[in-house]
């Protein structure tokens, strides 16, 4: 890669873990006031409406598609990621958090195999079990392995892994603004009867945070999305990781959270374990493809 392009998309990919980790942020701040359906739907409603100023530039028409089915299955499997996510993110450290639901790349060969009666790649069992060891070592057994929080931490994980094999194949005929289109507006839908369910009066600073949510998140996975198509997808995954980094310095800054010794420990070897991961399912092919990417469930 050339060096202007590897700098491009360092900023692409840098920036887009900021905005998912300051996203995060803004989904702790609000979980005290307000019902998880209302975080999920409002992420995802004003998200859509952040798209406005693109969808006008780019028309209408620009938003047919042919695999609404593959758009509904995807934004469906996310859409239960996310709900599972920002419970994990309102109950555990914002760092914990986060690092959980991007060990999803040690699901994907899983999913893959059983769902697209893929073969597991080669070298990548012992990703695997290093990362299995460190999802241990920050769930604390005999302490906190058992905790609601950080099982459905790990299940936020699985299902976002869920949602990034269904996604396969639909980056190369779907342009990026129509995928994230469409995440929006069947998330949006199918979350409205959690939110009437739910529902509470939000106040102007929450109202805001939602807001920010939306925002913010949407905008990470347009930059993701573009850095995606400005390198090779094993080079875009290590990356990623700075979204974890970004998440536990806001959680000490912010909530005074300091990991212990386990969960560094635990952290150190699940980033590991998924950059072995991606580089194994790189030699299935000529490279990774771009399920194989972290990507958090926001």
């Amino acid at each position: 890669m050339p060096r202007d392009l590897r700098s491009r998309t360092a900023l692409l990919l840098l920036g887009s873990s900021l905005l998912f980790a300051s996203a995060s942020v803004a989904v702790k701040l609000a979980s005290p006031t307000v019902t998880n359906g209302m975080v999920v739907f409002f992420r995802s409603f004003f998200g859509l409406l952040a798209l406005a100023p693109l969808l006008m530039r780019t028309g209408w028409k620009g938003l047919r598609t042919r695999y609404l089915r593959q758009h509904v299955t995807r934004a469906l499997a996310g859409l239960a990621a996310m709900y599972c996510f920002f419970y994990a993110i309102a109950h555990l450290p914002l760092g914990e958090a986060m690092l959980l639901n991007y060990s999803s790349p040690l699901f994907i060969p899983f999913i893959a195999r059983l769902w697209l009666g893929e073969p597991l790649p080669k070298g990548c069992a012992w990703a695997i079990g290093t990362g299995f060891i460190g999802i241990a070592l920050i769930l604390k057994p005999g302490s906190g392995f058992f905790s609601p929080a950080a099982l459905i931490g790990v299940l936020s994980s699985v299902l976002t892994a869920t949602a990034m094999v269904s996604i396969r194949g639909l980056t190369r005929y779907e342009p990026t603004l129509r995928i994230v289109f469409y995440f929006g507006v069947v998330c949006s839908v199918t979350a409205v009867p959690g939110l009437v369910w739910s529902w509470r009066p939000p106040s102007p600073r929450a109202l805001g945070l939602l807001t920010a949510v939306g925002v913010l998140a949407t905008c990470g996975q347009l930059l993701l999305t573009r850095a995606y198509s400005l390198a090779p997808a094993a080079r875009v995954g290590p990356f990623t990781y700075s979204t974890v980094v970004f998440a536990a310095l806001f959680g000490w800054l912010v909530w005074g959270e300091i990991p212990d010794r386990s969960s560094i420990v635990g952290a150190a070897l699940v980033c590991a374990a998924g950059m072995l991961a991606i580089r194994a399912l790189e030699h299935r092919g000529e490279e990774a493809p771009e399920d194989a990417i972290p990507e958090a469930a926001l």
